[in-house]
């Protein structure tokens, strides 16, 4: 059962990650958070509020992990950043141990998550986030419950 949460519209890179910020508050470890948007569409910034708001890491310190797949903050709480961007299939994807990284009561953040598919384990929060004019963004956050 998908029910959404909220639907928004940020004007800049500093609104967006102001909104990470206040949507960390209500993710629970182990949580899934999956973020999806074309190119440039605010994925990295609005993990960057996610992660600090969650205490894991600086904002400044959060980087987009394309080129490595996983980065891991680790602050009050423990949080795994994926990139699927250069992700290529199943195989690709089940070499990253997401199952595992969900049990080890961490929040993971993934961007470009619909490269996983239909196969989400369990309970999890699909931000989409929409380019508009400008710095503009439209941010729609969805919680399915599994």
């Amino acid at each position: 059962m998908t029910e959404t949460l909220i639907e928004t519209e940020t004007g800049s890179a500093e609104e967006t990650v102001a909104l990470g910020r206040t949507l960390a508050g209500q993710f629970h470890p182990p949580c899934l958070v999956l973020l999806e948007g074309e190119l440039g569409s605010g994925k990295t910034t609005l993990a960057k509020g996610i992660v600090a708001g969650l205490g894991a890491a600086r904002e400044e310190d959060v980087t987009s992990p394309s080129f490595t797949l996983v980065h891991e903050y680790a602050g009050r709480e423990k949080v795994y950043h994926l990139d699927l961007y250069r992700i290529e299939g199943a195989r690709d994807i089940a070499t990253l141990g997401l199952d595992d990284l969900l049990e080890d009561q961490a929040t993971v953040i993934i961007e470009w998550a619909d490269r996983l598919g239909r196969r989400l384990p369990g309970p999890h929060v699909r931000i989409r986030l929409e380019h508009r004019d400008g710095d503009r963004r439209r941010i729609t956050v969805e919680r399915d419950r599994g």
